[in-house]
């Protein structure tokens, strides 16, 4: 084949095979062949040739480039007398090179790294980021092929450069290339040289200056104008070098690039390529004989290289020693630490989850968030750390020193104390450091808390109990964790101990239960658990609703944690508390204690998540619950509200995952395996929820205090414990103890249980806990089988009146238990109508007036026109109550006109029962009523019944008219008359009363007497009665107080009619 249709690429990438074509072609190429016109081979250098332009400035050299000979026919060498010849690779991409023909290469190399083939020709030239650095002299000529290739950073490689913006398709460079080169060549140097007239600056060059400028902001406190820098530039975040996008070191900062401008040699300067594996035979003929010029400056710019490189290592040797450093002061720590770990922490012995202990820690607050925090917390260790350090803090002190910014010298006297070498002088200014502030507040507490923190870490064990614990007394709560145990369990516990009982401080006195609840956290010594027990009821008992809400929060669920991790808490620990509760409902017999019921009971609260935990730990699938596949989440409404981190479940098992496992577990184990085995769980349903409900039927239905508690406990239990373990297991311990069957209805077994405040406990704490449609419905029943059975079985509606004042007092259930009285308004049995009437009253007055007029008031109406007398009378108390809180005209009058018909009516007139309902009513409500109704229609409605009582034949009938209308003047008579009502009305209806005391009660007689005299003297001294206002009579009479002072001496009528003739003396 002719040379002149070689296939340039049929070749092999053999050097050697290369090595031999190339000598062979040698051999066979003479001058004869060029005179005879002989065809040269396709990458031989024309006749005519002549060095082509550098690749990309006139004064650099590329090893791979320059370094090919002019003479390189050998490439393409001629094969004798016809045979093929064949051009090795490195050939071809040396003149690739030499001919600036850059992308062809690029692919060439490309193509042969896919091939798993390499030419070191090209790998060493395209990862040599010199090759690709635009020079800041003359460009070459427009378009040429060496200025295709866009300028580089220095550091840039072939991988980070971006070669599809240099593909074939199409032209891609910019307007402003194609102008520059129209400009002329010695404009564009006058222009490139000129200091006035620059480039464009570029994005990253920006980017690199931006955040320059804003570390130089920050520093120097302009911190403003940085913000607003910032938002002008939000394309760029300001705290991370590495997002400018340059893949060199972050630079120093403007103030040292600006103090070194003019002694250090820019970061960026010119190179030049240098060769590399490059035969000497390929260089061209004069590469040795280029101008000297150009070598000496190859050689600065070799020296620039190093001296940069030289300042780089001793930015690095400079980031070594200030690593080494922090390495020594962490092993420092680490060996101060060892004998926490090894002595102190011995959670890590205990049982407890690491959420548990973290949020149990979490208690202990540490203030290294601000400045003098951070200073506080890092305490120097070398002289060359406490001259830096008092730098820092001298400019702080010296300003406020004699003022409130004492904790400014906490640093100082912290470090000294660390370092001083004599231990008088270390006692000294740990003495100081704790009567620096006479009455610190929270903040500076704190602030030496925290010191006291670094200080134990810093110095070690010794030194903690030798030095610093015996000025810790406040500040024990964090430095407890310094400590070994022996002195935690016993000499610390007793110092809390005394502080709790005898300090006067509530905050100190909550700080003491919060670092009781870190002891328990750590403590391991068995014996303790009695001294814990009592800890905790004394806490339980202090006075200030601060500690009582620290030891909810804190000390109970850390003691909890530990007595599950001995056993104590099914055992010891929950019994323990039952039998206080039984106790104080025995002595309560003449009067219950509250306050201490309040306190077990809460307790108990307190204890229901650490319960639960242990039924989660110790179920027979406990084993078997791992986090694998995707868990159902927990329902945000699964768990009451902890009342602190350390009372959520999941925080005590571990997490909210291993939780949701467990959960689904309890469900499935609750409704499909059984208890069998579970001891933990049949605890609580066999000895735990029996002696509850016994509890709970020995509380006196009648206070609402004990009947809230119990109500609340319950709920959360079952609400913590789940809905089918509150169905399957809690309310058929209820339902089997109040059997409302219809044949228990006239027992009297059956009807002793329904009076208690079992009843309503049941209502209010266990159908309540969930509000779904079929739950509603259970309630609806339950409250209407109550009322239902007491009524029949004429047994006291306490329990009743106790499930509707505690349903009532939450708005949600007002639509339901309406919906239970319509079932009393419609019942068969005017025993269950007149139970209904009488529950209105209870509802009343927390449901709003819509309510009262679309639902109360018709009910009302309808029993009000009852054909069973006893059902009209019930309604009488609902009505004054209405009159007492509804403010609406319209409803109010007709409430008025449904009284006066109950006055007025003849049909009524002889009824004693409902004139007897009416008088009460009056004096209940008359005080707190509407004035207009109590001037106009219950002051004289009393005169009149007053009047017709004095007619009354019958003396038992006319007694008790009279005790009740006197109960009744007595309450009005705390209220604001007019002088006219007063002369008509008021004054002639206690005339007419003392008529019927002089008969019945000369006792009461003589109260009446008084208070008529003591009315007359007002209504003939106007003038007086004007200058204060309306008469008041029970002011006039005893001063201040007047109606607790007034009503407290008609409580004692037992004593003689002389002394109390002289209650309403005026004082001389």
């Amino acid at each position: 084949m002719a040379a002149g249709t070689v296939n340039p690429f049929n070749v092999s990438d053999s050097e050697e095979e290369a090595e031999q074509r190339q000598d062979g072609a040698d051999t066979e190429r003479s001058s004869s062949d060029e005179a005879q016109g002989h065809r040269l081979g396709p990458f031989s250098p024309p006749p005519a040739y002549s060095e082509p332009v550098a690749l990309l400035s006139n004064n650099r050299t590329s090893p791979s480039v320059d370094g090919i000979p002019a003479s390189a026919a050998a490439v393409a060498g001629i094969g004798g007398g016809g045979a093929e010849t064949r051009v090795s690779l490195d050939a071809i991409a040396a003149q690739l090179l030499r001919d600036q023909y850059i992308l062809t290469a690029l692919e060439l190399h490309t193509e042969l790294l896919e091939g798993g083939r390499e030419l070191p020709r090209l790998r060493d030239y395209f990862s040599n980021p010199g090759n690709f650095e635009r020079q800041s002299g003359t460009p070459p000529a427009c378009f040429g092929a060496g200025y295709l290739v866009n300028r580089a950073g220095s550091i840039s490689t072939l991988d980070s450069l971006d070669f599809a913006r240099y593909s074939d398709d199409g032209n891609r460079e910019s307007d402003e290339r194609v102008a520059e080169c129209e400009i002329p060549s010695q404009e564009r140097k006058n222009y490139k040289s000129s200091p006035e007239i620059q480039e464009p600056i570029r994005p990253l060059e920006k980017r690199a200056l931006n955040f320059l400028v804003n570390e130089y902001l920050l520093k120097n406190e302009y911190k403003l104008t940085s913000i607003t820098f910032s938002d002008e530039n939000d394309d760029q975040d300001f705290e991370l070098w590495d997002d400018v996008g340059l893949n060199i070191p972050k630079p120093p900062d403007l103030l040292q690039l600006y103090r070194n401008c003019g002694n250090s040699l820019q970061l960026h300067r010119d190179t030049v390529d240098v060769a590399v594996n490059v035969d000497p035979n390929d260089l061209p003929g004069d590469y040795f004989t280029q101008e000297p010029v150009q070598q000496t400056e190859a050689i600065q710019q070799q020296e620039e290289v190093v001296q940069e490189l030289e300042y780089q290592i001793s930015l690095l040797n400079s980031e070594k020693q200030s690593l080494a450093e922090q390495i020594k002061k962490l092993q420092r720590v680490i060996g101060n630490r060892r004998w926490i770990v090894k002595s102190c922490f011995v959670c890590l012995c205990r049982k407890l989850s690491p959420a548990f202990h973290q949020a149990l820690l979490s208690f202990c607050r540490m203030s290294a968030d601000s400045r003098l925090g951070s200073e506080v917390s890092r305490i120097a260790d070398s002289e060359q750390s406490v001259m830096l350090m008092l730098g820092r803090c001298l400019p702080h002190i010296v300003p406020n020193v004699l003022l409130a910014k004492r904790e400014e010298l906490i640093p100082l006297i912290l470090c000294t104390a660390c370092l001083h070498p004599e231990p008088k002088e270390r006692d000294q200014l740990l003495h100081i450091l704790f009567n620096l502030i006479k009455r610190p507040d929270d903040e500076q507490r704190q602030m030496i808390l925290t010191g006291c923190v670094a200080f134990a870490l810093h110095v070690g064990p010794t030194r903690v109990e030798a030095e610093l614990l015996p000025q810790c007394w406040e500040q024990y709560r964090c430095v407890c964790v310094c400590l070994q145990k022996e002195i935690r369990s016993s000499l610390v516990l007793s110092m809390l101990q005394q502080m709790l009982a005898e300090d006067k401080a509530d905050m100190v006195r909550e700080a003491v239960v919060k670092s009781l609840g870190i002891i328990m956290g750590f403590i391991d010594d068995p014996d303790k658990y009695s001294q814990g027990f009592e800890l905790m009821l004394l806490s339980l008992g202090d006075p200030s609703e601060r500690v009582v809400s620290a030891t909810h929060q804190v000390f109970i669920p850390a003691f909890a944690a530990w007595c599950t991790e001995l056993g104590n808490l099914q055992s010891q620990l929950i019994p323990s508390l039952l039998t206080r509760i039984e106790k104080l409902l025995k002595q309560g017999e003449y009067g219950l204690d509250e306050h201490k019921l309040h306190m077990y009971l809460s307790a108990l609260q307190s204890l229901i998540p650490s319960l639960f935990a242990v039924l989660l730990q110790n179920a027979p699938f406990t084993s078997r619950a791992k986090l694998q596949g995707d868990v159902p989440p927990i329902e945000v409404t699964r768990f009451p509200r902890p009342a602190s981190p350390l009372q959520d479940v999941a925080t005590i098992v571990g997490s909210r995952e291993q939780l949701a496992v467990l959960l689904q577990l309890f469900d499935h184990q609750l409704q499909h395996e059984g208890t069998t085995g579970w001891d933990s769980l049949l605890w609580v349903v066999n000895q735990f929820l029996p002696q509850l409900i016994e509890i709970v039927g020995r509380i006196n239905v009648t206070s609402s205090t004990c009947v809230h508690e119990f109500s609340r406990f319950f709920w959360r239990l079952c609400r913590t414990f789940g809905k089918i373990f509150t169905n399957t297991k809690v309310k058929p311990q209820f339902q089997e103890i109040l059997r409302l069957s219809e044949e228990n209805v006239d027992a009297s077994a059956g009807n002793g249980i329904l009076t208690k405040a079992t009843v309503p406990i049941y209502a209010t704490g266990v159908l309540t806990c969930y509000n779904q449609e079929e739950d509603r419905k259970l309630l609806v029943g339950f409250l209407e089988d109550v009322m239902t059975t007491l009524s029949l079985s004429h047994a006291p509606l306490d329990s009743l009146k106790a499930s509707f004042v505690e349903l009532g007092a939450n708005p949600a259930y007002h639509e339901l238990l309406l919906t239970v009285l319509w079932y009393g308004v419609v019942h068969t049995s005017a025993l269950v109508r007149c139970t209904a009437a009488r529950m209105f009253e209870l509802l009343v007055k927390g449901v709003n007036e819509t309510l009262v007029a679309q639902r109360v008031v018709p009910a009302l109406i309808t029993l009000s026109s009852d054909p069973e007398i006893s059902v009209r009378i019930s309604t009488i108390p609902a009505f004054g109550t209405i009159m007492e809180t509804v403010t609406q005209k319209e409803l109010l009058e007709r409430v008025k006109m449904q009284l006066a018909s109950f006055l007025e009516d003849p049909q009524y007139q002889d009824q004693h029962s409902l004139h007897m309902e009416i008088i009460k009513t009056f004096g209940r409500v008359g005080p707190n009523t509407e004035p207009r109704f109590r001037d106009e229609f219950v002051l004289p409605h009393l005169h009149k019944l007053a009047l017709c009582n004095n007619q009354q034949t019958v003396e038992s009938k006319r007694i008790d008219i009279a005790t009740q209308l006197f109960e009744a003047y007595s309450a009005l008579s705390c209220c604001f008359i007019s002088e006219e009502l007063m002369v008509n009305h008021f004054l002639p209806g206690l005339r007419c009363l003392r008529t019927d005391m002089e008969q019945l009660s000369p006792e009461h007689e003589v109260i009446l007497s008084s208070m008529i005299k003591e009315c007359e003297i007002k209504v003939e001294n106007k003038g007086i009665g004007e200058a204060q206002g309306s008469i008041s009579i029970a002011a006039s009479l005893v001063g201040e107080d007047a109606k607790t002072k007034f009503l407290s001496k008609m409580g004692q009528l037992t004593t003689s009619g002389a002394m109390l003739a002289n209650v309403f003396q005026r004082k001389k």
